[in-house]
């Protein structure tokens, strides 16, 4: 293994990180704050990188499998320190949760220990919703981005380790361009919401902060009450609909650039927008009749929630968690969902259950048809046993995974309802869970141990669990 290769491709995103901190500093002049400390900790920070790069910046980048994935492991203890400093300057908290806070907001996860947000600085609102922004994409395809270290074994695995869909479909001839194509359209979008946001009534720093969160699907407020104190339906509609576009593959957004619109006609995209629909439409009718509310009231907050959890965003319009059992336990059902493969979204990914229940589907048919050779295939293509093996491992790992944290969770005392939601909240980046982890509370109970825990299955969740448990196989550390 050759440590310079990790370090000096570390040392390049910790620059490029340092860059975009400076906005931060930035919005801390604008709004005439105390930006010292924050500005003397990125010249540190960024010289540093800087240094390290200077040292190596001979040295070739030649990435291998092992080399891949134990960057992007060391890549989130370097984004959760980083992240985590500026709210310790500001803020007072430990430094246990500033890190639950950064690794919440570079997961896009959502989570907060604060519970008085809008007392934070503007720079500091500003720095949580820029986490997100960043990681949103993916630290690892904005590397890819900005480096030319196009080869088989190196950058495409790189990719691949950080990618969250089942295969990676390129568009264009190299992944370089891809990454950079894709941080065009999500620079697009994000743009494009900013100011559907102003024009419905948000400032311009609450219209940039709520896009940053929205197009990454993270969820970071500037506000206590999140989306709700706008009281605004606009704003709610606008919100909801961005929230939906990010939560699918960007592929089909850079593809409809070209005028193909393919990446929307997808088995996949087919039942995401099924299964929001639906789960929307029996939202809003449990809602209104249990509570007795106008079908538009209670479709509003209904579809808004679905969206906001399915694409495990975690804005809130209303306090749902004190909804009837009925809404909840649908509410439940979407938070186990997740977006599309490709996209900013968190969570299970829908392309999954659509690999999963044609495979169950085939063996049921083989057990009625013994001798008949049956295969699956999704959009046409027919998957071979390596993806089928890698999708059902994948959901074994995310249900063990959720399963210890639950067991975790109410090992120390918790009740059962936070202990699951809280699991799954945490695991699958979706952000505010129930009961004293719902939509209108925070995380900032749990002790420091707790947080470093939880910021652990953060980190696994992101990035899909077998980039992180690899390296507690003994094969890992020999030759492979």
């Amino acid at each position: 293994m050759d440590f310079k290769n990790i370090f000096k491709l570390l040392s390049i995103i910790g620059l490029t990180l340092g860059i975009f901190f400076f906005a931060d500093i930035i919005i801390g002049y604008i709004h005439n704050e105390s930006y010292n400390k924050f500005f003397y900790f990125d010249i540190i920070f960024t010289l540093t990188n800087i240094f390290i790069w200077l040292i190596l910046k001979n040295h070739t980048i030649n990435l291998t499998i092992k080399e891949s994935i134990l960057t992007v492991n060391l890549l989130w203890i370097l984004l959760g320190v980083a992240g985590a400093i500026p709210l310790v300057l500001y803020s007072d908290i430990s430094f246990a949760s500033a890190i639950f806070e950064a690794i919440s907001g570079f997961t896009t996860t959502g989570a907060t220990v604060y519970s008085d947000i809008e007392a934070l600085p503007k720079m500091i609102l500003f720095h949580r919703s820029l986490m997100h922004w960043i990681g949103g994409m993916g630290i690892i395809v904005l590397g890819v981005g900005l480096l030319s270290i196009i080869n088989p074994t190196g950058s495409l695995s790189l990719f691949k380790a950080e990618s969250t869909g089942i295969s990676l479909d390129k568009l264009t001839p190299k992944i370089k361009d891809t990454a950079l194509s894709l941080w065009a359209v999500y620079i697009v979008l994000t743009i494009l919401d900013m100011i559907l946001l102003k024009f419905f009534g948000m400032s311009w720093f609450d219209a940039i902060n709520h896009a940053f969160s929205t197009i990454s699907t993270g969820g970071f407020s500037t506000k206590n009450n999140s989306i709700a104190y706008f009281n605004s339906d606009g704003i709610i509609w606008v919100t909801t609909i961005f929230m939906i576009l990010s939560g699918v593959n960007f592929l089909a957004h850079l593809k409809l650039l070209y005028y193909d619109t393919s990446g929307y006609k997808t088995d996949e995209f087919k039942w995401y927008i099924t299964i929001f629909l639906i789960l929307g439409t029996i939202l809003t009718f449990v809602h209104s009749d249990i509570t007795g509310d106008a079908i538009y009231d209670s479709a509003k907050h209904s579809f808004f929630i679905i969206s906001s959890v399915i694409t495990t965003t975690g804005f809130a319009t209303i306090n749902y968690g004190s909804w009837h059992h009925a809404a909840i336990a649908i509410i439940l059902i979407a938070m186990l969902i997740g977006g599309n493969a490709g996209s900013t979204a968190g969570g299970i990914k829908v392309i999954r259950y659509v690999v999963i229940f044609k495979t169950l589907f085939a063996e049921f048919k083989r057990i009625l048809h013994p001798n008949a050779f049956l295969s699956v295939f999704v959009d046409g293509a027919k998957l071979n046993n390596k993806i089928l093996a890698s999708t059902f491992g994948f959901f074994f790992l995310y249900v063990l995974t959720t399963a210890l944290m639950t067991a975790y969770i109410y090992a120390r005392g918790f009740d059962a309802m936070t202990a699951i939601s809280g699991a799954i909240a945490v695991v699958g980046n979706i952000g505010p869970g129930f009961s004293l982890v719902g939509p209108i509370d925070n995380f900032g109970f749990f002790n420091d141990f707790d947080k470093i825990i939880l910021s652990i299955g953060m980190i696994i969740g992101r990035l899909e669990f077998y980039t992180v448990l690899i390296l507690f196989s003994s094969s890992f550390w020999k030759k492979f």
